[in-house]
């Protein structure tokens, strides 16, 4: 992705950056999914010593019901 800000000075500083709304939602969705990415990642690390059920058996306990 290409972004095209403008810099705003006070004072000799930059002190703001306007973006196209199109740029900023661009940024915002790739944040949300960088966030969610991160949780995923974090969850995953939560539960590695966690015991699971095979998909498998799941199913032929719902058929089996």
């Amino acid at each position: 992705m290409s972004i095209q800000p403008q810099v705003i000075e006070r004072d000799g500083k930059k002190e703001f950056v306007v973006l196209p709304y199109e740029e900023f939602v661009a940024i915002q969705e790739q944040l949300d999914d960088y966030r969610d990415l991160m949780d995923l990642r974090e969850a995953k690390r939560e539960s590695v010593q966690e015991s699971t059920v095979p998909l498998d058996s799941i199913r032929d306990q719902l058929l089996n019901s």
